[in-house]
């Protein structure tokens, strides 16, 4: 049996439990709380992320001061790009490991989008950048 790290606690989260707020990183997104910053005493952060139907992003460039960020589309779909990488059509199904510091951009997204976003740490500095070039 695997011995857990002795941060955590145990969590479960519901959807029909769950409730969408506006308070995060982007205005044009939504997000639902997982309760996984709480349970890992801000060891990581896992929350679901909704698009705002009508919003769009300003596709600014912008690099995140974290360890660990995953994204997993669960509905509609998202184009980022990344340094060095290019434009890359995220759909349901679709996810990416951005590593730390990548310069990168969310360029559009349906009304219906959707994802799961895992990072570590919970709280993390996130920093405008100039365009790569």
């Amino acid at each position: 049996m695997t011995k857990l790290n002795k941060n955590q606690t145990f969590v479960i989260s519901h959807a029909d439990d769950g409730k969408f707020e506006g308070a995060g990183l982007r205005p044009f997104f939504e997000y639902r709380k997982l309760g996984i910053h709480t349970a890992t005493e801000g060891a990581y952060d896992a929350h679901v992320i909704r698009a705002v139907p009508g919003m769009e992003s300003p596709g600014a460039w912008h690099t995140h001061d974290l360890d660990f960020q995953m994204v997993y589309v669960l509905k509609g779909w998202v184009v980022f790009e990344y340094e060095g990488e290019g434009e890359h059509l995220l759909r349901a199904g679709s996810s990416v490991l951005q590593p730390p510091g990548i310069r990168h951009r969310e360029v559009r997204h349906s009304d219906d989008l959707e994802l799961l976003e895992i990072v570590s740490p919970a709280d993390f500095a996130t920093h405008d950048a100039e365009p790569p070039g």
